[in-house]
C-alpha cells in the first residue's frame, strides 16, 4: 500500500509543471499548486516581500508534496477515512478542494447515509464512510471515482471555457475524465463511444 507521500508524489507528477492558463480559474499554478494556496499560507518563496507568480514558479517538488499532505491531505483529515477511498479523496482535493469532500457527502446520502454536505470531515461522514465501506470497499471507490468523473462532466457542461479539460482536441478523455478514471476498476471507465456520445452536445 502507498504512503500517503507516495500519494502526493503521484499527484504532482499527474498535475505537471508551471501553467497560467486564463481559462483555469485557479490563476497560475505549478505541480498543482495555485497561486492562491501560497498566499492563503504566506509563502513568499522568493524573499521579497510579494507572492507573485514568481514564488509559484520557484515552487519545488519537494515544497507541493510538502503542501499537499500537511494542508490538503492531515487538515482535513481524509487520512480517517476508510484506506480505499483515501488516494481518490486526496488527489480530488487537491484539485477541487472542499468540492472532493462535499462529492463524497452527496455519494453516501444517495446511498442512504446520514451526511450533511458540507464539505468538512466530522463524525458523520466519517462513520458513514466507514459502514458504507462495509459490504465491499472496492464498489465504493468505484462509485466515488464515477461521482468525481460526473462533477467534472457537470462543470464542463456549465462552463464551455472548462471543456478543454474534459475533452482533448481529437475528440478524446481529457485529463479530467482520465484523472477520475484512475481510481476507478477497468469495467466502470467510459468506452470511447460512451464517452463521445456524452460530449456530443458540447459540438
Amino acid at each position: 500500500m502507498q504512503t500517503v507521500r507516495e500519494i502526493a508524489e503521484d499527484i504532482v507528477a499527474r498535475e505537471g509543471g508551471y501553467v497560467n492558463d486564463p481559462d483555469d480559474p485557479g490563476g497560475a499554478t505549478k505541480y498543482g499548486v495555485t497561486i492562491g494556496t501560497l498566499r492563503r499560507l504566506g509563502l513568499d518563496l522568493t524573499g521579497d516581500g510579494l507572492v507573485d507568480t514568481a514564488d509559484v514558479q520557484r515552487l519545488t517538488r519537494a515544497h507541493a508534496v510538502d503542501i499537499f499532505v500537511r494542508h490538503y491531505f492531515e487538515a482535513p483529515r481524509i487520512g480517517e477515512l476508510p484506506v480505499v477511498l483515501q488516494p481518490s479523496v486526496f488527489d480530488m482535493y487537491v484539485n477541487a478542494g472542499a468540492n472532493a469532500v462535499k462529492i463524497l457527502q452527496r455519494l453516501l446520502k444517495a446511498m442512504g447515509y446520514a451526511a450533511a454536505v458540507d464539505g468538512v470531515i466530522g463524525p458523520q461522514t466519517l462513520g458513514a464512510a466507514r459502514d458504507a465501506a462495509v459490504p465491499s470497499p472496492e464498489l465504493l471507490r468505484d462509485a466515488y471515482g464515477v461521482a468525481r468523473r460526473n462533477y467534472y462532466f457537470r462543470l464542463a457542461d456549465q462552463r464551455p471555457s472548462s471543456r478543454k479539460y474534459a475533452r482533448t482536441r481529437a475528440g478524446a478523455k481529457g485529463g479530467w475524465i482520465k484523472r477520475a478514471e484512475e481510481f476507478v476498476s477497468p469495467q466502470y471507465r467510459l468506452t470511447a463511444d460512451a464517452f463521445a456520445e456524452r460530449v456530443a452536445e458540447w459540438g
